[in-house]
């Protein structure tokens, strides 16, 4: 199935997860916030949440810095 994934198209399995997506593509969900269709998914949701096709995700990674 396709999705946009921060502005762009990409083809994931049919019936994946924010969990199984954030695994998939090696992303440490400790790590990131994720928007579903403009909606931030609570963490404790990724495992249950099921992405569908057409779908558009935005994963947001936390930095440390500063001066």
């Amino acid at each position: 199935m396709n999705i946009t994934l921060n502005g762009e198209r990409k083809s994931v399995p049919d019936n994946v997860t924010v969990m199984g997506l954030l695994d998939l593509l090696q992303i440490r969900h400790q790590r990131v916030a994720v928007e579903l269709n403009e909606t931030i998914v609570k963490k404790d949701n990724y495992p249950g949440t099921v992405i569908k096709d057409g779908d558009m995700l935005e994963v947001v990674s936390f930095m440390a810095g500063g001066a």
